[in-house]
């Protein structure tokens, strides 16, 4: 068998296994019991990208968000381990976004935004994954917040859904610590203001914590969110300081979360975005997704 033959049983083979659909899968009606994810970097990187995913799978987790990669070696190698460790790839996390951000004002900057994206693209349809994960903007002292808006609503819709949409791959914008979006309310107008299926919210939990209620923002999102993050945060007032903890360390209120998201019907993937560690601390990760995904404390008591 060829290199290139292999590579097309393999895509076939995650792409079977995985039953994408021609259309964006809508979030069910009711919720069921959330997936358990984790991003791809959290795993041991002395690792090959077999054993990785492996020590995931046996962990108990349901599948992996990818990043992006540009060598089509290294992209086929974590095809491979995807379709022989039985790990779904449900998303990739697009990297080039933060360095080179659409909003610039620098042509190529936004020229090397949009090829990172396009790369993430394929990646995504390569491995089988619905969604790849965008920071739409940077807002900095050379990007005021209107034209990181306006900039990067043209990008999008101009250079980036086509190719979304031909390719079947959901474009699912996040909230950040990029001095953007803001509020719930906004986020929603924003993914709104695209029209598209092919671009919808992914939204990550602890970001929102130091300034606003994770499921105040779940519930104004609603269905427009297609991919979740979780991590926790921790602030301390009286010493003004803020710390990034293990899920159900911090001052998330997950009950709460998992009300919200028993409200709006989503029953999707929650990608823990956290510290890495071994194969019992994976383990570990896992008991905590599932008593979130129960409605109870991520820790046991």
């Amino acid at each position: 068998m060829t290199r290139i033959q292999r590579r097309t049983f393999l895509q076939s083979a995650v792409m079977l296994s995985a039953a994408a659909a021609v259309r964006p899968a809508p979030v069910a009606a009711a919720a069921g019991a959330l997936k358990k994810s984790l991003v791809i970097d959290m795993l041991p990187k002395q690792l090959s990208y077999l054993d990785r995913l492996k020590m995931a799978k046996d962990a108990g987790f349901d599948g992996v968000e990818g990043q992006t990669v540009e060598d089509p070696k290294i992209a086929d190698e974590i095809l491979n381990a995807s379709v022989k460790s039985g790990l779904k790839i449900h998303s990739v996390m697009n990297m080039a976004h933060w360095r080179f951000p659409l909003s610039s004002g620098n042509p190529d900057d936004v020229n090397k935004s949009v090829a990172g994206m396009e790369t993430s693209l394929r990646n995504a349809k390569l491995w089988g994954a619905e969604t790849v994960l965008l920071v739409p903007a940077v807002v900095n002292p050379k990007t005021s917040y209107k034209d990181a808006y306006e900039r990067s609503q043209k990008v999008i819709r101009e250079r980036i859904l086509p190719l979304a949409q031909e390719l079947k791959i959901i474009v699912a914008v996040e909230e950040v610590w990029n001095k953007f979006l803001l509020s719930p309310m906004e986020f929603a107008s924003y993914v709104d203001s695209f029209k598209s299926p092919w671009l919808r919210a992914y939204f990550d939990v602890g970001n929102v914590v130091l300034y606003g209620y994770p499921q105040d923002w779940i519930r104004t999102l609603g269905k427009r969110i297609v991919r979740v993050h979780v991590k926790d945060f921790l602030m301390d007032g009286r010493n003004s300081k803020y710390y990034w903890k293990n899920l159900g360390e911090g001052d998330v209120d997950w009950a709460e979360v998992r009300k919200a998201f028993e409200e709006i019907g989503y029953n999707g993937y929650i990608t823990a975005e956290i510290e890495g560690g071994d194969a019992a601390y994976m383990k570990n990760l896992v008991a905590r997704l599932e008593r979130i995904s129960a409605g109870e404390s991520p820790v046991a008591k």
